[in-house]
């Protein structure tokens, strides 16, 4: 793995700049996670049978951003990016037809889509759209759940990175 460029926020950072400045802090650790490994290495399963790689879990948080930024607080209506109807967890299904380079490129879109979208609310804001059971969602909550799913994800990335090439830490 690359040097570890990430920055954390400040000590003294406010609200908002505190969770944006952690949620972009593990999205670097991902893309940390990623960085030198082949695309053969990027779609080896975490243990098989599992469906989990790298290259899969880009995929899963490419439709995470997407889903969270822009279908529920925007309130954009959009197709999955991986997912259909006969394989909604597709992003975790490879075909020798995905690539590392496609998914980091989606998902960094997605990752800008989200900074334009949140640029136009503010913490305390409700989404616009609404989740499974009907109810909206802050701003904040949406950060913090995101922080989340990149946290928890990036403790899977760390075991199977390990488990690839034995590369800890970052």
């Amino acid at each position: 793995m690359t040097t570890d460029e990430r920055s954390t926020p400040a000590l003294d950072a406010g609200e908002r700049p505190m969770l944006e400045g952690w949620l972009d802090f593990h999205r670097a650790t991902l893309l940390s996670k990623c960085e030198g490994l082949t695309d053969a290495q990027l779609r080896e399963a975490s243990v098989p049978p599992s469906a989990f790689t790298l290259l899969g879990l880009v995929r899963h948080l490419a439709e995470n951003e997407r889903g969270w930024f822009r279908e529920i607080l925007a309130g954009e209506e959009l197709a999955p990016l991986y997912g259909t109807e006969e394989d909604p967890d597709r992003e975790w299904h490879l075909t020798g037809a995905d690539s590392w380079e496609e998914a980091r490129t989606t998902w960094l879109a997605e990752i800008e889509a989200a900074r334009a979208n949140v640029a136009r609310y503010g913490l305390d804001d409700v989404s616009v759209g609404v989740g499974r059971k009907g109810e909206p969602f802050t701003l904040r909550w949406i950060y913090v759940h995101m922080i989340e799913e990149y946290a928890r994800h990036n403790g899977h990335a760390d075991l199977v990175r390990e488990r690839i090439d034995g590369a800890t830490g970052v």
